[in-house]
């Protein structure tokens, strides 16, 4: 077994049932292999096929699984829920967390419809559909927790393209009036929404060679380092587990206070002190 399981004691997710879509590599994968080590059971759903089974080998082969999903393809989504459910008796935990970036294009002009459209299927659309089909399956067991990676541009708008922005503002409302349907079920629907992380779409985005150094200026939190999956993963335990228990329709932002700052009237010095 690659990744150890924490002491029973300190286990936030023991006995549960995660299923996590964009699972396979970035803030997916940290957030599997915590979830992992908190003790629940994890499905990794993804179309990158030999990374998720990779992953799901180096987890544990009896206590996770990997599916194939395009979480714009419905049928795709609904297997992903029912063979869980097929698995592992239920489904706890569902974290929306597959997306792209789109084209990094700002001015309006230049943005293609169909870049527009693919980058709203894949981050809205395969949002809704995962909730669609984690309550069908969450609501019998009347609990439930449906977590959405939705971005610090879900707050703010000029900090990423158009098609990205919408998509994750979207997300947030889509966020609001589940967690207001499905609440009378007990199930909770958050988001959580990063802000710079250097994943390897990021770096895809930002057009970052290997070895090339990842901009650090995205945070006016200096607590040395940078915003990493790890942090976001760690953001994904607390609402998936019951601390969070009575948290719901809450966007929780990680993003060391970048999007409070109005850089217009800002008068902070933030060099180093």
């Amino acid at each position: 077994m690659g990744v150890p399981l924490l002491p029973a004691a300190a286990r936030r997710l023991e006995g549960k049932v995660a299923l996590i879509t964009g699972g396979a590599r970035g803030i997916g994968e940290y957030t599997a292999r915590l979830f992992f080590k908190h003790g629940a059971k994890v499905v990794i759903a993804d179309i990158q096929d030999d990374l998720g089974h990779s992953l799901s080998n180096n987890l544990c082969p009896s206590s996770s699984s990997f599916v194939h999903c395009d979480v714009t393809r419905e049928n795709d989504v609904a297997n992903a829920v029912d063979t869980t459910v097929s698995k592992y008796g239920k489904l706890d935990i569902m974290f929306n967390n597959a997306g792209i970036s789109g084209d990094l294009k700002f001015n309006i002009l230049e943005n293609e419809s169909l870049d527009f459209q693919k980058v709203l299927n894949v981050n809205l659309l395969g949002a809704f559909l995962g909730t669609k089909h984690a309550a069908r399956a969450m609501m019998p067991a009347r609990r439930g927790s449906i977590i959405m990676t939705a971005s610090g541009c879900s707050v703010i708008g000029g900090a990423c393209p158009h098609a990205y922005t919408s998509s994750k503002h979207g997300m947030v409302g889509l966020m609001k009036n589940a967690a207001v349907d499905l609440g009378r079920y007990g199930i909770r629907v958050n988001c959580v929404s990063p802000h710079v992380v250097p994943t390897q779409m990021t770096r895809d985005l930002f057009k970052l060679e290997d070895g090339d150094e990842f901009p650090n200026h995205y945070s006016h939190l200096k607590c040395g380092g940078m915003l990493m999956e790890e942090d976001i993963a760690e953001a994904a335990l607390y609402l998936g587990s019951d601390a969070s228990k009575f948290v719901s329709g809450h966007n929780l932002i990680v993003d060391g206070g970048f999007t409070v700052v109005n850089r217009a009237f800002c008068s902070y010095d933030q060099s180093d002190n």
